[in-house]
């Protein structure tokens, strides 16, 4: 009798389960596309490294931390890409990495989430909400889009502002695998 007592008591008192903490695996990728004078274009921030602690039962403890090299910043188009870089959009030289970080977490049902965070790009911070599947396992999946609207972040300033040029809206895209830290 003691002993289903005691085993009681201690499960009231053990610490409450916290979010499990996983760090980006090998195969991840972020990417972004848009429209440029009516013809698409995609391009990918390769290096960007993401941690996560998430547990869908536990969203309150959830977080994301999202870093992203910007020198590195592709469309596979080198005239694209040195303007890209260049002062007119990302600056890398000044700002050279950008960061998403998220502590609000939503169910969205079923294996949908939205997190509440905010981008950090070109020296401004502003809101960006990420919705993202999430496929639990050994090597879970976290795969999400989002909207960016660059101006709001003064990316493509100038005589780029032109939004026939080039819509304010650009596309991201993400596909993380994770393993436990």
């Amino acid at each position: 009798m003691r002993n289903p007592m005691i085993a009681a008591l201690l499960a009231l008192l053990a610490p409450p389960a916290l979010a499990a903490d996983y760090v980006q695996a090998p195969g991840s990728a972020l990417a972004f596309g848009g429209m440029y004078q009516g013809e698409a274009f995609s391009g990918r921030f390769p290096g960007f490294s993401t941690t996560l602690a998430f547990d869908p039962a536990d969203l309150a403890s959830a977080r994301l931390d999202v870093a992203i090299p910007m020198a590195g910043a592709t469309t596979a188009n080198a005239d694209y890409d040195t303007e890209m870089r260049g002062d007119a959009f990302f600056a890398v030289a000044r700002f050279p990495q950008a960061r998403y970080t998220a502590t609000r977490f939503r169910s969205l049902g079923g294996n949908q989430y939205a997190a509440d965070g905010t981008l950090s790009l070109h020296g401004i911070d502003k809101p960006v909400t990420l919705t993202f599947t999430w496929t639990p396992g050994t090597e879970p999946v976290l795969a999400g889009k989002a909207t960016v609207r660059r101006l709001d972040f003064d990316v493509g300033g100038g005589d780029w502002a032109d939004t026939s040029l080039i819509p304010n809206e650009i596309a991201i895209s993400t596909r993380v695998l994770f393993t436990p830290r």
